[in-house]
């Protein structure tokens, strides 16, 4: 079993030295440091988290130090669980050992589901009042409504295969069928207003 330590700075102008002796004044002489900003990519948590083997024990400053979000840090914490390694913080008194450490992870777990629930109903909310303000998103339609009407019309005939209306057009097999969908509101096309 081994006692690691993780420590990070937020900003390149500070240090990790009161992390560093708070892990001393704990005991921890394997650290780990990650000298980057939350927001990008973590190379030495990975690493660290790749090495970790059950029985082990991560241990941190504070929980700040370790996630950037309440979900991030449900991920992290998912990931010690399967493979049957402890997790510690010094400053809030955490640790997955006791009932109250183990208590504490799953309210935060039921608060990262609160959080993706809220972000979740929100973006619903902005498409649509987006949609009803009229405006759109993705890419530009490749045929317009009245060309994807006259290709409809020229399928329909029997004249055409989809195959060479395609050609015709300049676009593949799929995307005629799905214009000629959308005009004849089929399909995911279905029910949508005209």
């Amino acid at each position: 079993m081994t006692v690691w330590g993780y420590a990070r700075v937020s900003t390149l102008e500070q240090n990790t030295a009161a992390q560093l002796a708070a892990f001393r004044r704990a005991g921890i002489e394997q650290v780990v440091e990650e000298k980057r900003s939350g927001v990008k990519d973590r190379p030495e948590l990975e690493k660290l988290l790749l090495q970790l083997q059950a029985g082990d024990v991560l241990v941190v400053y504070k929980l700040d130090r370790l996630a950037r979000s309440v979900s991030h840090f449900v991920k992290v914490f998912d990931q010690l669980k399967a493979k049957g390694v402890g997790f510690r913080s010094l400053t809030e008194a955490i640790e997955t050992d006791t009932p109250q450490g183990r208590m504490f992870l799953h309210l935060l777990t039921a608060f990262a589901e609160f959080e993706r629930e809220l972000i979740r109903e929100r973006c619903l909310a902005g498409q649509r009042a987006a949609r009803a303000a009229g405006k759109t998103w993705g890419r530009k339609r490749v045929l317009s409504d009245d060309d994807a009407a006259q290709a409809a019309n020229a399928w329909r005939s029997g004249w055409y295969t989809q195959a060479v209306l395609a050609d015709m057009l300049g676009v593949t097999v799929a995307c005629l069928r799905d214009c000629i969908h959308r005009h004849e509101r089929r399909g995911r096309w279905a029910g949508l207003p005209t």
